[in-house]
């Protein structure tokens, strides 16, 4: 996995667009065809998105799923180019929308804080933040299943000037440090990793999102700002939301929930103008590890059924 990722980084940016966009689309395309777990969750999730009465179905929702696939294919493209690109190349790949959304935060509190879905190739933005002159960014990184290609992917991070918080029990401690340091913090918040997230109505379901947003906010004082990273005419486009503060006063549990939940439907209205961007794909409320449970036991039973 780390080799074939090397080559990646080492070889794509040599490739003409045209290739690596319709190579991309086509393995990608591919994968949306399995019948898989991360298929079942990527249904679920255009499903849950869409309005009222507005979920696709039948050819709409085979067309949705396919291109959600081909957008988390082309998220792996970009982190690969990322590995090797030059400051002039990360500009000319990337533009941002209302950058003075964080410029205010940095002014509000002594950092600013980064609430970002899993959309699009949100690493792109880290890396723009990294170099602008005198902006210090610290990023949260989840550990993946190589270690190998997560030592790599983090020394190609830090490289780059961006500072590296493994996701876990010391994290908080070390954004805490950052933030009172000046430091831009990245923070993926659609996900509840570990567990022990705050109970929040998300997309119209009862679900637990991560609170550390709202912690560190309430913790430093500073300010949580949204952002979401979209493809956008073959260039990564970044659009900030204003900075929120969050109270420092009253009890933490409360305010805690009260921002986590406000935070959810700024995730809402990041995530729906462009579903198929949202490459989500591993169970994120509870209705969803009952489907995934009730697949695997149908999965199971068909091939007790086909072996006999």
């Amino acid at each position: 996995m780390l080799e074939q990722y090397r080559l990646g980084a080492r070889f794509l940016p040599l490739l003409p667009d045209w290739l690596v966009d319709g190579g991309t689309r086509l393995l990608a395309s591919a994968l949306a065809l399995r019948r898989s777990e991360q298929r079942l969750i990527v249904e679920r999730n255009l499903c849950r998105v869409a309005p009222d009465g507005a979920a696709p179905s039948g050819a709409a929702l085979r067309r949705a799923v396919r291109d959600t696939f081909v957008a988390y294919g082309r998220y792996y493209v970009d982190c690969a180019r990322l590995a090797s690109a030059s400051p002039a190349e990360v500009d000319a790949g990337f533009t941002f929308e209302d950058y003075d959304n964080i410029s205010n935060a940095l002014c509000m509190g002594p950092g600013a804080i980064l609430a970002l879905p899993h959309v699009g190739s949100w690493e792109w933005a880290g890396v723009w933040l990294a170099q602008r002159p005198g902006t210090k960014v610290t990023a949260v990184v989840e550990a993946i299943e190589h270690p190998e290609l997560f030592a790599w992917m983090e020394r190609f991070r830090r490289r780059i000037g961006m500072e590296i918080v493994p996701a876990g029990p010391d994290a908080l401690g070390a954004l805490t440090h950052a933030l009172h340091d000046g430091h831009v913090v990245c923070l993926l918040t659609d996900r509840d990793i570990g567990g022990g997230g705050v109970e929040v109505e998300f997309f119209g379901e009862t679900t637990t999102l991560p609170g550390g947003a709202a912690v560190l906010a309430r913790r430093t004082g500073s300010p949580i700002v949204g952002v979401v990273v979209r493809r956008r005419g073959g260039k990564c486009h970044a659009k900030t939301y204003p900075p929120v503060l969050v109270s420092r006063e009253g009890r933490l549990r409360t305010v805690v929930a009260e921002a986590t939940q406000d935070l959810a439907h700024l995730l809402e209205e990041m995530i729906r103008p462009d579903p198929t961007q949202w490459h989500l794909m591993q169970p994120n409320w509870p209705s969803d590890r009952e489907a995934v449970a009730a697949w695997r036991s149908g999965s199971r039973a068909s091939a007790g059924a086909r072996s006999r």
